[in-house]
């Protein structure tokens, strides 16, 4: 059941087909909606590059206004938070020196990094934050959120207009609301330990402890905050981006080869209903390319490697095709 909180796109993403060849000009809306016609469920998607000296704006999507399940794609919103509190040139040795606790009040369900209840102390929040974004780390995240404190997110993600997104008090507490705890908000790691195996009561997708977004909400927060919209300081901005660089879906789900990314992942798996998301922007030579990927779809079987496997070939070709007809 750990894996029905906020997994990543993780290990289930592998065995990709080949990328789509090399394209003379940008691709077309069809030929990009093509990819993902015969997918299951609801599949969204932007690809957003702004015009340069050489290259026309490009913007192709389809149902990206619509609010899906995003999973930990939500992470990177924590993430800007938490670097937008310590913005200073200085940021780095701030959230270096500020130590976190790391005991039962934010221990969360998979966490491999920091593996609870078998490790306590203190840990940097840097530390914290890396584990958050390069292996989706829930313990690593509720430590963050409460660190800066979740309504500040919230706070945050409001003011820049995005109103399809929502994201919930802790990772525990919307495994909590999953498992239909009354006192989800206040759901306890020894309440979870006695309930990981009761059965999913809650649907993921909802609208009172969720991971939700929508393509336009998150394309349109990569194309300001990759270029520090929202920070003070350069300094504030190269560490959001270095971070962001780890990111797990980077790894999991090939960018084009020579492109730069920044980018964030998130999937559940419950029994019913999936989904995954990957959001970011890439870079390359002097253009940038922002896009979210996100597919929700129902399926009786606890997992869908299938289908994962089947959006992560569309994807990846789409990326491609789209370097390829920008690129010099």
């Amino acid at each position: 059941m750990t894996g029905a909180a906020a997994a990543t796109v993780g290990a289930t993403v592998m065995g990709l087909p080949d990328v789509a060849s090399a394209t003379n000009g940008s691709p077309s809306a069809d030929k990009i909606a093509r990819l993902f016609a015969k997918l299951p469920g609801t599949a969204a998607y932007r690809i957003y590059a702004p015009a340069t000296k050489r290259t026309r704006r490009y913007d192709v999507s389809a149902k990206a206004g619509k609010q899906l399940f995003i999973g930990s794609a939500f992470k990177t919103f924590v993430l800007h938070e938490a670097l937008r509190q310590a913005d200073s040139p200085q940021v780095v040795q701030t959230i270096t020196q500020q130590q976190l606790d790391l005991d039962a009040s934010v221990w969360s369900p998979d966490s491999a990094t920091f593996n609870p209840p078998n490790l306590s102390g203190v840990v940097s929040e840097r530390t914290a934050l890396e584990a958050m974004i390069l292996h989706s780390d829930n313990t690593g995240t509720d430590m963050s959120m409460k660190h800066v404190v979740t309504d500040n997110v919230r706070s945050f993600i409001a003011s820049i207009g995005l109103t399809k997104t929502l994201i919930p008090d802790s990772t525990r507490s919307f495994v909590g609301y999953l498992l239909g705890a009354p006192d989800y908000s206040t759901f306890t790691w020894e309440e979870y330990v006695a309930a990981q195996n009761d059965p999913i009561v809650n649907a993921p997708l909802n609208q009172v402890q969720t991971l939700a977004s929508s393509a336009d909400d998150l394309v349109n927060f990569y194309a300001k905050a990759l270029h520090g919209k929202y920070f003070q300081h350069e300094e504030t901005l190269n560490e959001f981006r270095a971070i962001l660089w780890l990111g797990d879906v980077i790894q999991l789900l090939p960018i084009p080869l020579g492109a730069s990314a920044y980018a964030k992942g998130g999937s559940v798996d419950v029994p019913g209903f999936h989904a995954v998301c990957a959001a970011g922007g890439m870079n390359f030579d002097d253009v940038w390319v922002y896009f979210c990927f996100t597919i929700n779809w129902t399926d009786p079987a606890e997992t869908d490697p299938a289908t994962v496997i089947a959006w992560a070939g569309a994807v990846s070709k789409a990326l491609q095709l789209v370097k390829d007809g920008l690129a010099a």
